[in-house]
């Protein structure tokens, strides 16, 4: 436990500190708030509080056209038909680099103002084509099981700021009176589960965490970073829903850190106000509440109820003014209603072009992290590879959540075809995901009528499968995600129908459980679903009519021999994608991957995790998996028994892990050849894992994260001290630390230097050192710079700097750091910041000191130096 002796409280302000370092933090504070838009006055309450939903009105008499706030950009324009799809955020994470995060967030704003563009400036802006991003996630990843943490940058409060950094410049572009795109970071504060109680959920959380943790990357994200949005979170914090709390919203928000933004609820989070966390009777004393503590848009209708609030007293007029005001004023900025904007051009030829795919390429292969290797990577020119494992072949583990649609796609298994050509690719499913849990039907169980592998795909311009299809094609699998798209390019609006006919063909006769996911709208306005029938030997086995209580059926098949398969899609609804699944008996199909290792000279295998089983707010309930979180850290039963299964052959294994989330891979790092964490690629992953395993692309990603050996190494999961958690507190032996990451090349550090070994409290610290390539090849390094400061409550030394080098063979070079004097700042247990006296270390390498070679120094720091929150 913490000793609250150890840390005094500092007095508000000692001799030693310099004005000019004090007014960090107020001189970075954005601009006035503006002035009062004339229309407001013009305005009823009820009109005002109309414009204050994320639904916004058309309001003509204020030239207003109807407005959607509410769009996603976490790593690609999601939910908005086709779209690049960059790695999911915890692979950019693990990039390392803010640069390409700013690229990546220029193609998003820009496919983002593409879409918009394309919308009829009168109309009313469809939901997921606006202009204001609720994105990134910078939630801190403090616990592993928590399944919306792959949205996250990872469990560092500094990488984060500094990621967000890049990916925020680059949506909100150079020009802040003329944004491309408005960012909201999200969610604050203390946000990371569970999912099954999120609505309600109270975190406790000491002054100190939330100063030294959970609040460091929304104050850079605003202050530095400039973000011009923020969004408050579900849970409460010291007993008070975030999106009431004068603590977060007042104290540190608006007042400390000056911002002149708007802030937005998470959806429905003042209803949950009243009927989750009973904080208040109805939404009117709800919404006044968030009101006054400084929410200006509501996602849902809570808001609607501002006027009953007003009428009651509850709320002066005027506080939805100043709201309101501060909306207007973003809209106009953004060049929505007809105001002026450069941006205002862009076509919907931006989409996807080639240089974002090439960029799509680039963040994939350096997202990649080689977490071990006894030599068998890169693989031998020429080898016939096995590739195995349920995730070897499927999109959703490309794409992750919060996604867009891949235009075109590639997988592990086509990936690895492309690079090594088809014949020297042998491929076996191998296993499902987890107990419970089904897969998609892979390619090597369907056969078309022709006898190619899948089936025959015939699409209908109308919902009755009359007439001649307008396409007909061979689809490996039926996998499509088609949200706000048309699947194929021949069909254009209104109904239509797909018709998928062939064989399914067992790997043996057993007990198969088939089924139709329907990945189904839970927010179109007509509650109308898709249909589906599917039949076997022309028999329905399946007939659902969009209630979705028969999505799946139970069948023996006697033997392996051919079965005739047809499988009729209406889509009639709003739905927004269909996959064919099935949960096989496990021997068969182990016995199918054991065959192809066999003839093969090397395995491949691709296990983990799928946005299916971990993310946000899931309904699955299988062992291991809650809701959308984890309450295991191993790879599942299924999974592992298949790597035990095909390592048996002798052959040399490679892991190829595709999860959000760190997974305590105890057997394959004891047992496999290489180990590689992909986690969500994105697009080009395939592509990307392909180049990475031949050798054309060198290995350079790095954990953002913590990998635990087990779910025991871990406090429980609601409790949100910080301490035994992530690097920075953790003292056990992980399995992978934090910053861990290999190479195809080797490099090695020389000639550290520090501008001074003794520092004023206030003063930056400049640090330099040399890096070699000391290999064969070029490669990437992350140079990582660690600060160690006097004794803080367990906090071990923590990161400070870091860059990505980019060096030829035999190249060397000398890399400079500035660490700036908050990031040498202590905490006190109250919550009080400051720059500390006292004797100092640092390390510099590609890792963490202890885990990996570093070269280090000591230096100190006089006087002392309180800072603002």
């Amino acid at each position: 436990m913490i000793s609250r002796s150890v840390f005094p409280r500092l007095k508000p302000l000692l001799l030693t500190a310099s004005l000019s370092a004090l007014s960090v933090g107020v001189a970075l504070a954005q601009t006035a708030e503006p002035p009062m838009d004339p229309r407001i006055a013009r305005m009823t309450v009820e009109q005002k509080a109309a414009q204050m939903q994320n639904r916004a009105p058309d309001l003509p008499s204020a030239g207003l056209t109807a407005y959607e706030w509410w769009n996603e950009g976490l790593h690609g324009v999601a939910r908005a038909g086709e779209a690049t799809v960059f790695p999911q955020a915890i692979g950019l994470a693990a990039t390392w680099n803010p640069a390409l995060l700013k690229q990546v967030g220029d193609v998003v704003s820009t496919e983002a103002r593409a879409k918009f563009n394309s919308t009829d400036p009168a109309g009313d802006h469809q939901r997921y084509y606006g202009l204001t991003l609720w994105s990134p996630n910078i939630n801190i990843f403090r616990d592993p099981r928590w399944g919306r943490g792959q949205e996250t940058y990872g469990e560092d409060p500094f990488l984060t700021s500094r990621l967000a950094e890049g990916f925020v410049t680059g949506l909100q572009g150079p020009d802040p009176q003329h944004p491309k795109v408005v960012a909201s970071v999200k969610h604050l504060a203390v946000h990371s589960g569970p999912e099954a109680g999120r609505h309600g959920f109270a975190a406790s959380v000491s002054p100190y965490d939330l100063e030294m943790t959970y609040l460091p990357a929304f104050r850079y994200s605003v202050m530095t970073t400039k973000a011009q949005s923020v969004m408050c979170a579900y849970n409460a914090v010291g007993g008070v829903p975030a999106c009431a709390s004068d603590l977060l919203l007042k104290t540190y928000v608006r007042e400390a850190w000056g911002f002149k933004g708007y802030v937005v609820t998470d959806c429905d989070a003042i209803y949950d106000m009243t009927r989750f966390h009973f904080y208040r009777l109805n939404d009117a004393e709800s919404s006044a509440e968030s009101l006054k503590a400084g929410v200006d848009l509501n996602c849902g209708n809570a808001y609607a109820a501002l006027p009953e609030a007003v009428q009651k007293g509850l709320i002066p007029e005027s506080l939805m003014d100043q709201s309101l005001n501060r909306l207007l004023d973003v809209r106009k900025r953004l060049g929505i209603d007809g105001a002026p904007s450069p941006w205002a051009r862009i076509s919907p030829e931006a989409i996807n072009t080639p240089q974002a795919q090439g960029l799509a390429l680039q963040a994939a292969e350096q997202s990649l992290v080689l977490l071990k290797n006894n030599g068998v990577l890169p693989l031998k020119p020429g080898q016939t590879v096995a590739v195995i494992g349920p995730n070897a072949d499927t999109e959703e583990t490309l794409r992750g959540n919060y996604n867009g649609i891949a235009r075109q796609p590639v997988t592990p298994l086509t990936g690895l075809r492309a690079q090594l050509g088809a014949a020297k690719v042998l491929y076996a499913q191998g296993a499902t995901l987890a107990e419970g849990v089904p897969t998609t039907v892979p390619e090597t169980a369907l056969r078309t009528p022709e006898g190619l592998s899948g089936l025959t795909a015939s699409y209908y311009a109308n919902a009755d499968f009359a007439g001649a299809p307008v396409e007909t094609r061979t689809e490996r699998t039926v996998n499509l995600e088609f949200m706000n798209r048309m699947p194929v390019k021949a069909l254009k609006d209104g109904p239509y129908s797909i018709r998928w006919s062939g064989q399914i063909v067992p790997p043996a006769a057993g007990t198969y459980r088939l089924k139709v996911f329907v990945d189904r709208c839970w927010s179109c306005e007509s509650h109308q679903h898709d249909e589906v029938r599917l039949y076997l030997d022309d028999k329905p086995v399946i007939v659902d009519t969009g209630d979705g209580k028969s999505l799946e059926t139970e069948l023996t098949f006697d033997s392996a021999a051919a079965r005739r398969l047809r499988l009729e899609y209406r889509h009639v609804g709003g739905d927004w994608g269909v996959r064919l699944q099935w949960i096989a008996p496990a021997q068969p199909q182990i016995d199918e991957a054991v065959k192809a290792a066999q003839a093969a000279d090397a395995i491949v295998a691709f296990v983990g995790l799928s946005p299916d089983i971990e993310g946000e707010e899931l309904q699955i309930l299988v062992p291991g998996f809650d809701r959308g979180d984890r309450t295991d850290l191993g790879l599942p039963r299924t999974q592992e028994d298949l790597l035990k299964a095909v390592k048996a052959t002798g052959k040399p294994l490679v892991v190829v892990l595709l999860s959000g989330s760190a997974v305590a891979l105890n057997w394959a790092d004891a047992h496999a050849d290489a180990v590689v964490a992909a986690w969500y690629p994105g697009e080009a992953g395939g592509t990307a894992i392909a180049r990475t395993l031949t050798g054309e692309a060198n290995p350079s990603g790095r954990l953002p994260v913590t990998f635990y050996r087990s779910v025991q190494d871990l406090p429980p999961f609601i409790d949100y001290r910080m301490e035994g958690r992530t690097y920075r507190y953790f003292k056990g032996k992980p399995l992978y630390p934090f910053g861990h990451g290999l190479s195809y090349t080797q490099f090695s550090y020389s000639d550290l230097k520090l501008d001074t070994s003794t520092l004023t409290a206030g003063q930056p610290l400049r640090v330099s050192v040399r890096v070699r390539n000391n290999g064969q090849r070029a490669g990437d390094e992350v140079v990582q710079l660690y600060v160690k400061r006097p004794d803080t409550f367990g906090l071990n030394a923590s990161l400070a700097a870091f860059a990505r080098v980019s060096l030829k063979a035999g190249e060397s070079r000398t890399v400079v750091m500035t660490i700036d004097p908050r990031d040498l700042s202590t905490v006190t247990l109250e919550g009080e910041r400051a720059i500390r006296a006292g004797a100092y270390g640092l390390s510099v390498g590609g890792g963490q000191p202890g885990f990996a070679p570093t070269l280090n120094a000591d230096f100190s720091i006089t006087g002392q130096m309180a800072l603002p929150k």
